[in-house]
């Protein structure tokens, strides 16, 4: 059995997003892995500040800077908010052993800025290639983990690969396959929302769909003309009990990315309802999904068509077998100490290795990564174009 670092007392701020509650009670992925880091290294005897709203749950202390979630008041000015959050944060950086950023990259511009502590900075994804600039400059002071293997950036050192986990007791287990797939997610191309559609309609199954409509135009387009309220029936965003009951109660998570997913924070809460994932093989799924075991991997929409039938033949004890093992909270909170003792003893990250250079000088929009915004590149930027701070 390996000995996890003996951390108790370490003061530890966990900066989240301030977008929902920590947890969300629905959607809300960094709030929610924010929240259970929190809770987890509080149980674990650290000392924890959780950096959220104010509505957030408390493992031990909560300063907040809005009392709801910024995504719950419409009044509430999300670029000024978001930046009141960081500062509380860094304005108290001496009470603090170590910060833990969960919320993107602009604490990174506090890290460069401050003789905070060591930041150690959960790379949740990046949202368009120019966003690289903000993680090349931070990296002098933030150490990195990735959620997963697949979502790594060529010109960024990553302390380790830290993968989201869920509570299983949180999620009921259910051994009894559903009849209607599920897609569980936000309304983005990236997401594939159409191919799950496509896929159940030539399959014969009913598809179920929950989230909420993060691109509008894509929705109204390629999702609602589909929808009919029987073969394709819209839930809209299912929160709390409901949302329980509705992915247990699926024959499959329908999981069918356009581009590589970072993590997929769904693949595992279904999964410990012992519900299996039929996803692209792309992207992390494969480090998640156990093809043949716990879901099925698919290159396209036949073969996805091809291993509905298959479905209902798979153990769902395998699927929540293999979240217990491999993706609870306290398997997460294990990585995270590992990381939070390495940090601790190194101080600072080290210096770009020559490779990590070279990549931060390649053309930006030429990456393996999954960016959320992919705008056209432009003009005037050269093929090599950096932002003149990297090599620092």
């Amino acid at each position: 059995m390996i000995a996890r670092p003996d951390l108790k007392g370490l003061r530890v701020a966990v900066l989240a997003s301030i977008a929902w509650p920590a947890p969300p009670p629905g959607y809300g992925p960094w709030e929610q892995v924010a929240s259970d880091i929190a809770r987890g290294m509080a149980a674990r005897g650290l000392d924890v500040t959780l950096f959220a709203s104010g509505n957030s749950a408390n493992p031990g202390r909560l300063a907040s800077v809005v009392p709801v979630g910024l995504n719950e008041d419409p009044h509430l000015d999300g670029e000024v908010f978001s930046e009141l959050n960081v500062a509380a944060c860094f304005a108290r950086a001496s009470e603090f052993d170590l910060i833990h950023n969960s919320s993107d990259w602009k604490p990174l511009l506090y890290a460069l800025a401050t003789s905070a502590p060591p930041v150690l900075t959960t790379v949740h994804g990046f949202s368009s290639p120019q966003i690289l600039a903000a993680y090349y400059a931070g990296a002098r002071r933030s150490f990195f983990c990735s959620i997963s293997n697949a979502d790594r950036d060529p010109g960024l050192d990553y302390l380790a690969t830290t993968y989201n986990g869920v509570d299983p007791g949180a999620w009921t287990y259910r051994d009894v396959p559903g009849e209607y797939l599920l897609y569980l997610a936000r309304f983005h191309p990236e997401k594939g929302a159409h191919r799950a559609i496509a896929v159940a309609r030539r399959a014969g199954v009913r598809l179920l769909l929950a989230g909420i409509p993060q691109d509008t135009a894509y929705f109204n387009e390629a999702v609602a003309p589909h929808i009919d309220g029987d073969a394709v029936r819209m839930l809209g965003h299912v929160q709390g009990a409901a949302r329980d009951e509705l992915v247990g109660g699926a024959l499959a998570l329908v999981h069918l990315t356009t581009r590589p997913e970072r993590f997929g924070l769904t693949l595992i809460e279904a999964m410990a309802c012992g519900t299996p994932v039929l996803g692209a093989r792309m992207g992390s799924i494969p480090e998640i999904v156990v093809d043949g075991v716990t879901g099925f991997l698919c290159d396209d929409d036949d073969a996805a068509v091809a291993r509905v039938p298959q479905l209902g033949t798979l153990a769902r004890s395998a699927c929540r077998a293999h979240v217990e093992g491999s993706f609870s909270v306290e398997r997460m909170i294990d990585r995270y100490l590992d990381a939070y003792a390495k940090a601790l003893r190194l101080g600072t990250p080290p210096p770009p290795t020559d490779e990590q250079l070279r990549w931060r000088r390649h053309d930006w929009w030429d990456r393996p990564m999954a960016f959320t915004d992919i705008p056209p590149k432009p003009e005037h930027l050269p093929n090599t174009f950096h932002s003149g701070v990297t090599d620092a």
